[in-house]
């Protein structure tokens, strides 16, 4: 933006003084405001300009549903029938907003529900950071809104920003980086390295991208403690193994904010939730020397997929085998799966590009089509043994 105010008007700019992009940064991302006219402390002339040459885009909400346990997810209309979620997580000591970054999901994991919904394209810097804009909106979250109210919070209501919605975020990396940017900008929202939080898959060359360009908290999404068995749950391991991305891990702790990398592991009954798996786990990351905490994830059921949930006593017993072997380890809790906002649950409004959802509908209906056969052939068989009983009475 200030290369925009700074430019001379024959280079495309606005030939103003740098302290200008300035102000109209905080304008628009610390009081929220998205009229020109209303930034009182630009001259006339200025607003006027900025009003012909510019626009602040940004995504509608279409509808927002509140859970139970008072999470919000968000759907906002990125344009051309596709829609993105986002979810708000409030907290006693912080609230945390999970973005999207992009319209579906190109890497379709096996038990995330936006990869079952194809890809559609990647989203703009505006409208990845619109979804913070347009939720801080919502809450009155902005400075302007405390200003002017009797209403007197003692922190941000967004305290907190986890790039973990739909899409990967290193596959849309520029934008991704630009919001990102935006977000850590003390003119802007002025949020702090540790509490930005980018999740990826795995994709070893931006991982080391991000670590020079704009290191913030990582997670990683590991789920598995093997190649094999990571190569059928995030498809994406056959092309970076686990050497590769412990490798890029191991180089991103360089520039980390924090002493450690989130390893998230999604517990799914009878597919990587055993003792074999959790003593296999230690062994893998005492292996590459990587300072982690683990994020244990209770699976989220979703209709495209036969995983079931693993048990309470799976758990507590596959927790208990990484803190014994001296690792910090939470159990992410289960919030907004009664609105399908919970982890692995987005999916919006996606038209996808891929075959994907074609061949997942094709699937669905042939395995209906199957059902209904041997349904018929088991009551033909009825029918016919109860006709040659009556024959032999």
């Amino acid at each position: 933006m200030e290369n925009f105010f700074v430019e001379s008007p024959e280079n495309g700019g606005l030939g103003e003084k740098k302290f200008r992009a300035k102000q109209v940064l905080q304008w628009i991302h610390q009081r929220g405001e998205s009229d020109f006219s209303a930034m009182s402390n630009l001259a006339k002339n200025l607003r006027q300009i900025l009003i012909e040459k510019t626009q602040i885009s940004l995504p509608p909400i279409i509808k927002n549903h509140l859970s139970d346990d008072n999470s919000r997810k968000f759907l906002f209309d990125v344009g051309n029938h596709n829609a993105v979620e986002s979810v708000y997580i409030p907290e006693k000591t912080r609230g945390t907003l999970c973005i999207s970054t992009q319209v579906g999901c190109i890497l379709d994991c096996a038990f995330c529900s936006t990869g079952k919904q194809g890809f559609h394209r990647n989203l703009s810097t505006a409208e990845i950071i619109g979804q913070l804009w347009q939720v801080k909106k919502y809450l009155q979250d902005f400075q302007n809104f405390h200003e002017n109210s009797q209403k007197i919070f003692e922190r941000k209501q967004i305290s907190n920003v986890v790039l973990m919605g739909m899409g990967e975020p290193l596959l849309n990396f520029d934008a991704t980086i630009s919001a990102l940017n935006l977000m850590l900008d003390d003119n802007a929202y002025g949020l702090s390295r540790r509490r930005v939080t980018v999740s990826t898959a795995g994709v070893v060359p931006q991982i080391y991208k991000l670590a020079e360009q704009c290191p913030v908290a990582l997670a990683i999404s590991l789920h598995a403690p093997s190649d094999d068995l990571r190569n059928f749950l995030v498809p994406l391991n056959k092309k970076y193994p686990l050497k590769e991305l412990f490798a890029a891990c191991q180089y991103y702790l360089q520039f980390a904010p924090r002493d450690f990398i989130t390893l998230e592991y999604t517990l799914i009954n009878n597919i990587n939730d055993q003792e074999n798996h959790a003593k296999e786990l230690v062994k893998l990351v005492k292996k590459y020397n990587i300072y982690c905490k683990f994020n244990l994830i209770p699976f989220n059921p979703f209709d495209a997929v036969d995983f079931q949930a693993p048990t309470a006593k799976n758990i507590l017993k596959f927790s208990q085998i990484l803190q014994d072997a001296g690792f910090i380890t939470t159990i992410r809790k289960t919030r907004g799966d009664d609105i399908l906002a919970a982890c692995g649950q987005l999916a919006g409004q996606v038209k996808d590009k891929t075959a994907r959802t074609a061949r997942l509908q094709n699937n669905l209906q042939n395995s209906k089509n199957l059902q209904n056969l041997q349904s018929k052939k088991i009551t033909i068989f009825h029918n016919k043994q109860s006709h040659k009983n009556k024959e032999n009475t």
